[in-house]
């Protein structure tokens, strides 16, 4: 297993800890990578030369880039029909695959809209129908620049109300041709409405990247206090989804994403103590 953790435990959310500075760390834990994030460990307008410097110094420690995620989908989405955002967010996704291709990654995290996002008042509420429709053709203008860079679009099921089960995901998924469309599959984030392990053998190689992170079914169900700071602790049970994904040969990256909202409102990132600890606890999976 590739194990690596996300930026932001380590840097938090407006770059406190230079790539370089996560990279030492990385290795000095014993971590097969880590997960930069566009956005705050690295500028959307970075330079091709900067990224290049910063992959070989990753390969120089024997630290892997396989992956690159951002949250800049949930401000601004593909799949709206707000035609004006639909097109700031395709020139920001095609900055951000460019840069996944210039550091070496497989793969670029995507949070493709929401039909509504409980957390945010600011953010319309759009029909189902409306999110699929323009996702879909946003992914389509997308598709030819992801396949001439080699790096996948990961399109990452979260709490956005929109492609909830694995069968709204493969259907979804199907109607692209290429491997350079998938589902960054975050193991927790579906706990609340479904299994983890019933995802592999519906998605099989869709499966672009995997983030690792538990959830509490707090209240019989839970909430967004179900994210705790504990990777072994909640009802994710790893043995089994690890079989599963076996099951489909899956080779991709494992990420540790720790956002600990159980400590909401206090919740504050950077946390190196908690970061240090993932780094354990991912050991022992």
């Amino acid at each position: 297993m590739y194990k690596a953790l996300n930026y932001w435990v380590f840097g938090g959310f407006s770059g406190e800890k230079t790539p370089y500075e996560f990279i030492d760390w990385a290795k000095e834990k014993g971590l097969d990578g880590v997960e930069l994030t566009v956005g705050d460990a690295l500028p959307i307008d970075i330079s091709e030369e900067e990224c290049k410097k910063i992959a070989a110094y990753a390969a120089q420690k024997g630290i892997g880039l396989r992956s690159l995620a951002s949250g800049a989908g949930w401000g601004c989405y593909l799949g709206t029909d707000d035609e004006e955002e639909r097109q700031k967010a395709l020139d920001f996704c095609r900055k951000y695959l460019q840069i996944g291709a210039w550091i070496g990654a497989e793969a670029v995290l995507i949070v493709p809209g929401a039909t509504r996002v409980a957390w945010d008042d600011s953010r319309p509420v759009l029909r189902y129908k409306t999110v699929w429709e323009k996702t879909v053709q946003s992914v389509k203008e997308l598709l030819p620049l992801a396949e001439k860079l080699q790096v996948a679009i990961a399109l990452e099921n979260v709490w956005n109300r929109f492609l909830i089960s694995p069968m709204e995901w493969k259907l979804f998924l199907d109607q692209f041709d290429s491997k350079y469309v998938g589902i960054y599959f975050d193991v927790a984030n579906c706990a609340l409405t479904g299994r983890p392990s019933d995802f592999p053998e519906l998605l099989g190689d869709r499966i672009k990247a995997v983030h690792l992170k538990n959830f509490a079914e707090n209240d019989c169900a839970g909430g967004l206090h179900g994210f705790g700071d504990d990777l072994l602790n909640g009802v994710v049970d790893f043995k089994e989804l690890f079989a599963e994904l076996d099951k489909i040969g899956y080779k991709g990256p494992f990420t540790v994403e720790m956002i600990p909202f159980c400590r909401l409102p206090d919740l504050v990132l950077p946390d190196q103590a908690l970061a240090d600890k993932m780094a354990a606890q991912v050991a022992t999976l």
